[in-house]
């Protein structure tokens, strides 16, 4: 019954990983489509000379990598903290369960 827990918690634990996954990469590309049409429409009604819009552009993908890339870290700090926080519990749980056993085999042995 216990291993069926276990294999339960892990099977949640690991769904909600994958929705948090699913969710950081349609973040991630909605904002790479933004980025690509502002660059678009700016191109097209640029009233600055071409070296100053490239110069602009080449700033603006700068501060896109910039931005994409402290929110690319965060997200994954955020689910190293998640690891970190499944490790425990598992830990937890493993160490409940040890100690009931514990406790089940004493009582046998007591009674035999």
């Amino acid at each position: 019954m216990n291993d069926a827990f276990l294999k339960i918690f892990f099977k949640i634990n690991q769904s909600i990983n994958m929705a948090n996954s699913i969710g950081t990469v349609k973040v991630i590309s909605a904002l790479l489509v933004g980025a690509l049409a502002g660059a678009a429409i700016g191109i097209l009604f640029a009233p600055a000379k071409g070296s100053k819009t490239r110069s602009r552009l080449m700033n603006g993908a700068k501060d896109l990598a910039e931005d994409l890339t402290r929110k690319i870290k965060g997200e994954a700090q955020a689910l190293r903290n998640k690891a970190g926080e499944l490790e425990e519990m598992a830990s937890e749980k493993i160490s409940e369960l040890t100690d009931n056993v514990k406790q089940k085999t004493d009582g046998l042995r007591q009674h035999n």
